[in-house]
């Protein structure tokens, strides 16, 4: 399974969120903290094991970083 997981950059830290689970949504002072927190937010929603999640970055934008998030789900 592959997920959209964007991060986005605001003045006072990232917000990180995976669009297609409602209300899994994360904010922290850097990326990498953002990224850790929504992916053991994602395991909880998803009851997947958070080690099962591969990061990949797609692509950036000005203020904006669109990963995929990848799995598979048993």
């Amino acid at each position: 399974m592959i997920l959209d997981l964007i991060i986005t950059k605001s003045d006072d830290g990232f917000t990180a969120e995976i669009p297609s689970i409602k209300g899994c949504e994360s904010w922290a002072h850097d990326e990498d903290s953002a990224i850790e927190k929504i992916k053991e937010l994602a395991a909880f929603y998803l009851n997947v094991n958070v080690k099962a999640f591969k990061i990949d970055k797609a692509r950036a934008m000005r203020n904006k970083s669109v990963y995929k998030l990848v799995f598979n789900k048993n």
